[in-house]
């Protein structure tokens, strides 16, 4: 693996040649276009992953709950399915499984992590893989404990972002203090869900831009019928950040449709619902974090319909490629010099 440049200058070059944009995450990952999709969990499977991935960004897959060669089956037909092109896997600190990211080092692109101090043994596992090792912070301060950890990149998340937040701050101050604060490539994440928006993400500085809600509404993502018409349906004054589906992970703040939140206040009994995995069925508890996926049924109204306050641009349900250049369309008219 490539040492990636940790002293390039604040003011970084960004390269635009037809339908190929280099940015130091660009480069250092091996993907066309300065876009990642966010891990998110059960939602974000091997389809999207591959759909986003394929249509020349970095597709991610989110964390999944499977045994070791369950999940090591899941990378190979990633893999197959990707060709050679870079891809990655996101890791929850809370539900953290060593031996997935022993697995997901030695055939993903990048490994990343989020919601926990920067762990510099993670980081030993992907680099000793031949892996680059991401970490999505919620302040400078993380931000510079990540870079002194290891870590090759960084996911800088503001306090628009849907599923769990980090950080206190709006995207535009976190991205600017994180910079400020590593040399490393970091990414902008919360809020982006047009090409004006990834355009001026990229135009502040950012080495790419990280997408979650916008890809809610992708063909290829696992998410219920009813919780895909719900994102079609909702602007961001439909969102809160709030601890109310924190069952079986406390403390830890998060934006969902605000009708969501109220739905699963109001209801009554402890079981919202269940998921159907081969012949097992699982029930899902009120106040459970896992968002519906194709496979739940019950009141999906009460169960945890992550979004961002971008998802009012979020209104038609389309393949990723589309998601993916639709949002690309613009960043050639964005400052060439951040």
């Amino acid at each position: 693996m490539a040492e990636p440049e940790t002293t390039l200058e604040k003011t970084t070059s960004r390269n635009y040649a037809g339908d190929t944009v280099s940015t130091r995450f660009t480069d250092l990952i091996g993907c066309r276009w300065p876009l990642q999709s966010a891990g998110m969990g059960l939602v974000a499977g091997v389809d999207l992953a591959a759909a986003v991935t394929n249509a020349g960004a970095l597709g991610m897959l989110g964390p999944q709950p499977l045994p070791p060669d369950a999940f090591d089956a899941a990378l190979g037909t990633l893999a197959e399915r990707t060709d050679g092109r870079p891809f990655g896997v996101n890791f929850l600190m809370p539900f953290l499984d060593a031996r997935q990211v022993e697995l997901a080092a030695r055939r993903a692109h990048l490994v990343e992590f989020f919601y926990g101090d920067p762990d510099p043994e993670l980081i030993r596992i992907g680099h000793a893989a031949d892996a680059f090792v991401g970490w999505q912070v919620g302040s400078a301060d993380e931000a510079r404990a990540a870079v002194r950890a290891g870590c090759d990149l960084l996911v800088a998340q503001g306090t628009e972002a849907g599923g769990h937040v980090r950080g206190t701050e709006p995207r535009d101050a976190i991205l600017a203090n994180v910079m400020a604060a590593v040399d490393v490539p970091v990414l902008a994440a919360g809020g982006i869900a047009t090409a004006e928006q990834a355009a001026a993400a990229l135009g502040a500085g950012a080495d790419g831009v990280r997408v979650g809600t916008g890809f809610l509404a992708a063909t290829e993502a696992d998410v219920h019928p009813d919780y895909l018409t719900a994102i079609l349906t909702a602007d961001g004054t439909d969102t809160v950040l709030t601890e109310v589906f924190t069952l079986d992970w406390p403390e830890a703040p998060h934006r969902v449709l605000r009708s969501a939140a109220e739905r699963a206040r109001s209801g009554d009994g402890e079981v919202v619902g269940e998921l159907t995995a081969g012949e097992r069925r699982h029930p899902i508890p009120r106040f459970a974090t896992m968002p519906p996926t194709r496979a739940v049924r019950g009141d999906i109204a009460a169960m945890a319909l992550y979004a961002g306050q971008a998802v009012g641009a979020v209104s038609t349900e389309q393949p990723a490629a589309e998601i993916v250049h639709g949002l690309m369309s613009e960043i050639g008219s964005s400052t060439r010099r951040v």
